[in-house]
């Protein structure tokens, strides 16, 4: 078959983002067999779980880029894929297929509510995923799909009432509420465009949103508007923090009390056993994990303080969620 444009053919050791190789993705256990697409605004990640719950044919693959309204042109490529899995795999027949994706997301109406760089509005994805692909399909936003794998597979599976942190060039955001996920309607787990101040703008046209302060991306890009040195990343930032630099030790301060604002009110709201955090920042270790701990302890007063733990699944963690979401329907 010929290879998707863009992409070579799959191989069965893929790096992700954050240079995890296939090996090290979690196994599912056993179960139905299932096809799993995570999809994002820049690429989906694909593969193929057999019945021992181990993933086939893990790849990244750019996602189409066309104006307007990408839905047509992302199920043309989840065909495409799903037909390629097939072949390098005959002897894995999919029972049913897990399909996640960004933006404001009704699962249980099978529906994309809203994504602006996917640019569609209340598309109907679960039915027209369904009849593209010839098999049932379990639909759900992406980051509420690795809460779930995070909950049953990952930092979370100890905990029932947990708030799921994704922390990277934006901040998303996905609860758990009695083991299940929290979703009003695909309205849930914004955190991070819950305002936490007045200032600055935020993309998505607010003011003050968490994201804006302390995402990986707006610590970059705050210390860029204030110094004019491009950072190699917000590690860079933090490292310079470290080394005694004012102007990045100010921004660091700053993104880490917006954090803690944001962790209290979910604290006092929602009484989480647990906040797991993932994504790149995440991997500031000590320098994120202690000084939140800290200051969230001197924030609050009676409230029970949740444990702060890093997430296990990396950046996998949306496709396990989706291959486990599949598995349900059978």
């Amino acid at each position: 078959m010929t290879p998707i444009d863009g992409a070579d053919a799959i191989p069965d050791v893929e790096k992700d983002a954050s240079g995890e190789t296939l090996a090290a993705v979690r196994s599912l256990g056993p179960g139905a067999p299932a096809l799993a697409f995570d999809v994002g605004g820049t690429d989906i990640k694909s593969a193929l779980f057999d019945a021992d719950g181990t993933a086939l044919g893990l790849r990244r693959t750019p996602t189409p880029v066309v104006a307007g309204d990408r839905t047509h042109a992302i199920l043309d490529r989840l065909d495409a894929l799903a037909a390629e899995l097939r072949d390098a795999h005959p002897e894995v027949v999919p029972q049913a297929v897990g399909l996640v994706v960004p933006g404001i997301v009704d699962a249980d109406a099978g529906v994309g509510v809203f994504a602006s760089n996917m640019g569609w509005r209340d598309a109907p994805l679960r039915d027209l995923a369904r009849e593209r692909l010839g098999l049932p399909v379990a639909f759900d936003h992406d980051v509420r799909a690795a809460s779930w794998a995070e909950h049953r597979l990952g930092g979370a599976r100890a905990y029932d009432d947990a708030v799921i942190l994704v922390i990277g060039t934006g901040i998303a955001g996905a609860l758990l509420v009695g083991g299940r996920p929290y979703t009003a309607g695909g309205y849930a787990g914004e955190i991070g465009h819950s305002p936490i101040a007045d200032g600055p703008a935020c993309p998505c046209g607010a003011r003050g949103c968490l994201e804006a302060v302390a995402s990986a991306g707006a610590i970059a890009r705050r210390y860029r508007e204030a110094t004019g040195v491009v950072p190699d990343g917000a590690k860079d930032v933090i490292a310079r923090a470290a080394a005694g630099d004012e102007v990045a030790a100010a921004i660091w301060d700053s993104a880490l009390d917006a954090l803690t604002m944001s962790l209290a009110q979910l604290t006092a709201v929602v009484a989480p056993e647990a906040v797991v955090i993932g994504g790149g920042l995440s991997r500031a270790g000590g320098a994120l994990f202690d000084e939140l701990r800290r200051r969230l302890a001197a924030r609050l007063s009676f409230h029970r303080l949740p444990v702060l733990v890093p997430a296990e699944l990396s950046g996998n963690a949306g496709l396990i969620g989706a291959a486990l979401r599949a598995r349900e329907l059978t």
